[in-house]
């Protein structure tokens, strides 16, 4: 219903309508601006994205305690299953992006494999009781992952304006966190009710990623996204139809704004960028040929930097229960503090990166995560500890996971739009799986408190690194 109201909401004469319409209440002028500006594709996709991650963080809440001490498995080999979980995905998103970006259309079906895909892997974790089966089961579960991510974040990126793009993934993640939220929530209490607490856990977990994959393929549009508040294709044939009578007159328009100083040079720049893009084959070469972009470029370093000295939730919530001794009944709902911070905080600060600079904030989401390391390296136990850690936690992820995905969209054309977000990904991913890896042989080999103050330490190296490899002014400066 929420859907297909946003339908309704999408043109912009509609939404102000029903801005005017609403406006007895504040609560209902903000709903208004915000379906005025947001796609109802993005909804749709939010919708999906919510009801998976309730099925998703369902398993990732439990898995932890599940592997440690139901199983037995020392850190070593835990952060080698959380390396999986957390970095397989990295081998397939390239191949994910480059489907849908070849198929001129792909974007939802691409994403429904992945979704299939993760929600089949859900049932076989209840045969899985060794390393290996385990290994292969998460692997095959963030395959699909990895297919389902840059397609998704393209559909979003089409169907949202430059100036708001951050606004447009900021809902997005909200709306994902949303079911990160009652994810946990849940497992806790299929945990309390019944014996068989993790085999009913997974069973639930199926259940829900199968009604997850339906909506996508009732409810989101099988083609790329025309029906946005405004795209940049539209954005330009409007641009043509209003201020052009035929070819003759826009290219003597352009000729004269070629004077005008910097606004010129930048107009100028957005129809070249234009003609190039629809010039450009979606093919894994021009995919990997979108590196020599310099600000793309210096995303992707970045992220991969940043990325190694990323501890997985996994490990910190494990932190979290050794320094305050939480017993393992309430362990599932340590994630929940984290789901609450990155829901209250995903829209707002995807609106303050589309106005101060989407660079900035992704840099102070890392400063969040730093702050948070050192609470966990302190001495302090007290009652605030775990509200404080799970709050810059959240925040971390508020400021940097529809915010590196909104900057990398503005450099990158739209028919390599899943492509090009697909390798910011994979190296982001493929920087975490490293990391869970080595934390755990570090919590292995000299215990947690060392592993964690190295990663301290190594993430603000690559904190201060980035802060001077800098993308150029288009991601740090607000979108116009």
């Amino acid at each position: 219903m929420y859907v297909a109201d946003s339908r309704a909401d999408a043109d912009p004469s509609a939404g102000s309508t029903t801005g005017i319409a609403g406006g007895t209440t504040g609560i209902a002028r903000s709903t208004a601006r915000v379906s005025a500006v947001v796609a109802p594709t993005v909804f749709a996709l939010g919708a999906v994205s919510l009801i998976t991650d309730v099925s998703s963080e369902m398993v990732t809440a439990v898995l932890p305690l599940y592997l440690v001490t139901g199983l037995g498995l020392s850190p070593l080999g835990f952060g080698l299953l959380d390396g999986i979980y957390n970095g397989f995905s990295a081998l397939v998103r390239l191949a994910g992006g480059h489907l849908a970006d070849r198929g001129g259309g792909r974007h939802k079906w691409v994403a429904g494999i992945g979704y299939g895909i993760s929600a089949a892997c859900k049932p076989l974790l209840l045969l899985a009781h060794t390393l290996t089966p385990i290994g292969l089961v998460l692997a095959a579960d963030r395959t699909g992952k990895g297919l389902r991510t840059a397609p998704r974040d393209a559909l979003i990126s089409l169907s949202s304006t430059p100036e708001n793009r951050g606004r447009a993934f900021g809902v997005h993640r909200a709306m994902d966190t949303a079911g990160a939220l009652l994810g946990p929530l849940v497992a806790f209490l299929i945990l309390r009710a019944t014996v068989d607490g993790y085999d009913a856990v997974f069973t639930v977990s199926f259940c829900v990623a199968v009604v997850g994959v339906l909506v996508l393929v009732l409810f989101v549009p099988g083609s790329s996204p025309t029906a946005a508040p405004r795209t940049e294709k539209a954005v330009r044939e409007k641009v043509v139809g209003e201020q052009a009578v035929g070819e003759q007159a826009v290219r003597e328009r352009a000729v004269g704004e070629q004077a005008v100083g910097e606004k010129a040079v930048g107009e100028k720049a957005v129809g070249e960028k234009a003609v190039g893009e629809k010039a450009v084959r979606p093919t894994l070469r021009a995919a990997f040929a979108l590196l020599a972009r310099r600000d793309l470029r210096r995303i992707t370093v970045c992220a991969l930097l940043l990325g190694l000295a990323t501890v997985s939730d996994s490990f910190v919530y494990l932190l979290l229960q050794r320094r305050l001794g939480v017993p393992d009944r309430w362990f599932a709902l340590l994630p929940l503090g984290t789901a609450a911070a990155f829901l209250l905080l995903a829209v707002p600060l995807g609106r303050l990166a589309d106005r101060v600079g989407r660079w900035r904030v992704f840099l102070a989401g890392h400063g969040a995560l730093l702050l948070a390391y050192a609470l966990l390296l302190t001495s302090w136990h007290g009652t605030a500890l775990p509200y404080a850690v799970l709050l810059l936690h959240g925040a971390f992820y508020a400021a940097t996971d529809g915010v590196l995905m909104a900057a990398a969209s503005d450099s990158v054309p739209e028919q390599l739009r899943s492509s090009g977000l697909a390798l910011v990904q994979t190296g982001q991913a493929a920087a975490r799986f490293v990391c869970s890896l080595g934390f755990g042989a570090a919590w292995t080999l000299w215990g947690d408190r060392t592993a964690l103050m190295a990663s301290a330490v190594a993430l603000a190296v690559c904190a201060v690194f980035a802060l001077t490899l800098r993308p150029g002014r288009s991601v740090l400066e607000p979108a116009s």
